[in-house]
């Protein structure tokens, strides 16, 4: 089962300024010890809400409406994301309760949500198949 551990900003991350270099050293081991256990699958930053673009659909069938960031509430903003998979949901928090201070200062805030896997979303077969040959080309894109 695959978990998000989702990096909640701040005003600091928004104003662009980057971790100091010993968080950046910390968030580095962390990475390499998630790797070095086989649960990582990807883990980023993103850069702030003000080169951020929200596309929302206000009507069924609708045109979409196009907004620029900045985005004013910090909190409901992303700053980054590290995406793991792992065997229950347990081990899903023992790895985010083992993650720094994303920012360093007290600050940090981390959501941890489940990935929802193929068959949450549907049981039809040729749906699920069409999914798990999508994934399995995905991996080996992803391969070195």
């Amino acid at each position: 089962m695959k978990f998000m551990m989702i990096v909640k900003a701040t005003k600091d991350s928004e104003a662009g300024n980057p971790p100091s270099p010993e968080l950046f050293e910390a968030m580095m081991r962390f990475n390499e010890e998630l790797a070095k256990a086989g649960v990582l699958v990807a883990a980023d930053g993103l850069h702030p809400s003000s080169g951020a673009i929200q596309i929302s659909y206000p009507e069924p069938g609708g045109k979409p409406t196009i907004v620029d960031g900045p985005f004013t509430e910090s909190k409901e903003v992303i700053a980054g994301y590290t995406l793991i998979e792992v065997r229950s949901r347990e081990e899903a928090i023992e790895w985010a309760l083992k993650m720094p201070d994303p920012h360093g200062m007290g600050e940090g805030q981390i959501e941890l949500r489940q990935v929802f896997e193929g068959t949450d979303l549907t049981n039809d077969a040729k749906m699920l198949a069409a999914h798990e040959v999508l994934t399995a080309q995905l991996k080996q894109r992803n391969q070195p």
